[in-house]
């Protein structure tokens, strides 16, 4: 019979595993505080049960190795049992080793393939780990491989992992139907603050420099002069608080008109196209700076689009062309790498040895700070970035190991890099270089601190720019989230009380 080895459960992972052992549950916690090992305890119960299997879903390659190296730690399960697989692997050689394991780590979207085209069968699978799992929603591969697990599984038994479910009431239902959840168990970090590492955030602002804010008048001239004219279509919201996701619904209605045949239509997806491309460039010189704004402004100009030749032939953008590499020459910066380089050299001389991890949303920011931070002295820094970015799974597997490992002392992440990557030796301070508006990816960002030991957390925003609206909007999400959620863990202990 299976056993947990190497670590001694704490309470609350105890009384969670007792719910889950009976029910599809859903357990909501904090980041950082365990979750991987309520599923392994769930797991040797379902499998001390029942002569079954256990399979684990998680959403990257390197989180899924990750929670395959805490099985393999943490139980007495042959190693060889306990599987990860992949798309690199051959469909055939996948088929043998979910024949011979015990406990199987994968993504959803392998499982689905595999599921599809009848390579495997979950009837002998006695409990589904969804890490993640604020990942199952609408027709994502998550819900696809529950739904199927729950209609083939002999003795099905869903467990959903996460430290942010949603901001919302009906964000979180939507999970709970999607994986069939009928309990849930939520810890915040006051129900468990002995356990919860301190973690110290702070807010700097800075401001765009003479020279970004003419250029950012260049390119914010025509999309005001443009915004007018969606009032020929019918559009009579303000000029002043149009953003991003009006324009962006405003299109889909017209693309839907199209096999109306409304000769308006056409004329409404090329006119909000090209205000969507004026509003990105202008968001990318806010809070990114030159390199990707020249970027966008490369792959405008290659474009063979209505709407981008419509751009391209306002004089003020061929001025915005101009300045933009007129500033790259002079080697010009987003005031944020300046702020980035000297809070890095000063927490350097504070303590030599210590570690970052740099959140940045776009590629190509992350490309001009790596460049740029590994010309300093003392500094060995690596990115962490997707496949489609350009960095194979194997690669972001090594990449985190040799971080870990101190062969480099600063990790320039993309989203890949926000969820559940537990880095060995942790890092002493995390840098969000730009701002979201998701409740669930600020919590995520901030999880990669403060894991094992104090943590700072610095998040870097930019006067006057749409940044600001997103540091409040995330705020406003998470808040409401926390509500939700006690609100949610009240009802379960009335229910559980009156049961």
């Amino acid at each position: 019979m299976p056993t947990i080895k190497n670590f001694t459960p704490r309470n609350y992972q105890t009384k969670i595993t007792q719910t889950a052992v009976d029910n599809n549950t859903l357990v909501v916690l904090p980041t950082g505080t365990g979750k991987t090992k309520i599923a392994i305890l769930t797991a040797i119960e379902r499998l001390n049960q029942h002569s079954s299997n256990i399979l684990v879903i998680s959403p990257t390659k390197p989180l899924s190795a990750q929670i395959q190296k805490e099985f393999i730690e943490n139980t007495d399960i042959p190693e060889a049992q306990i599987t990860l697989l992949t798309g690199a692997t051959s469909p055939k050689k996948r088929q043998e080793l979910w024949e011979s394991a015990i406990v199987t780590v994968a993504t959803p979207q392998t499982i689905q393939k595999d599921l599809e085209n009848e390579r495997i069968s979950l009837s002998p699978t006695s409990l589904l780990v969804i890490d993640e799992c604020h990942r199952s929603r609408m027709n994502f591969a998550n819900t696809k491989v529950a739904e199927i697990y729950i209609k083939n599984s002999k003795f099905p038994r869903i467990l959903a992992l996460t430290a942010s479910p949603g901001g919302t009431k009906q964000k979180i239902d939507e999970i709970r139907n999607n994986l069939h959840i009928d309990s849930i168990e939520i810890r915040t970090e006051e129900d468990i603050q002995e356990f919860i590492q301190k973690k110290e955030i702070k807010y700097l602002e800075v401001s765009l420099p003479s020279e970004f804010k003419a250029l950012h008048q260049l390119i914010r001239n025509p999309y005001k002069n443009k915004l007018k004219e969606l009032k020929k279509l019918g559009f009579n919201k303000p000029v002043s608080v149009i953003n991003k996701r009006d324009l962006l619904m405003l299109q889909q209605r017209f693309r839907k008109q199209l096999n109306q045949k409304n000769p308006i239509s056409y004329y409404a997806i090329s006119l909000t196209a090209l205000l969507i491309k004026l509003d990105y460039a202008a968001e990318l010189l806010e809070t990114q700076g030159l390199i990707p704004l020249q970027e966008f402004w490369n792959k405008l100009q290659a474009e063979e689009t209505k709407a981008a030749k419509n751009i391209l032939n306002f004089s003020e953008i061929q001025k915005a062309l101009s300045l933009t590499q007129d500033l790259i020459k002079k080697d010009a910066q987003h005031p944020k790498a300046y702020m980035l380089k000297g809070i890095i050299k000063k927490e350097l001389i504070k303590n030599p040895k210590a570690k970052f991890i740099i959140f940045a949303n776009y590629r190509n920011t992350i490309d001009t700070l790596l460049t740029k931070l590994n010309s300093l002295e003392n500094i060995k820094a690596a990115k962490l970035i997707g496949q489609k970015s350009g960095l194979t799974q194997k690669e972001q597997i090594s990449t985190i190991k040799d971080f870990s490992e101190d062969k480099y002392n600063i990790l320039l992440c993309s989203q890949i890099g926000e969820e559940g990557i537990d880095v060995p030796g942790g890092a002493e301070l995390a840098v969000f270089y730009d701002f979201v508006p998701s409740e669930i990816r600020g919590i995520q960002r901030r999880g990669r601190v403060g894991r094992t030991k104090a943590g700072k957390i610095i998040s870097l925003l930019t006067k006057d720019t749409r940044e600001i609206g997103y540091f409040w909007a995330s705020k406003r999400k998470e808040n409401m989230m926390k509500n939700t959620l006690k609100n949610l863990q009240e009802k379960e202990t009335q229910t559980t009380l009156h049961d």
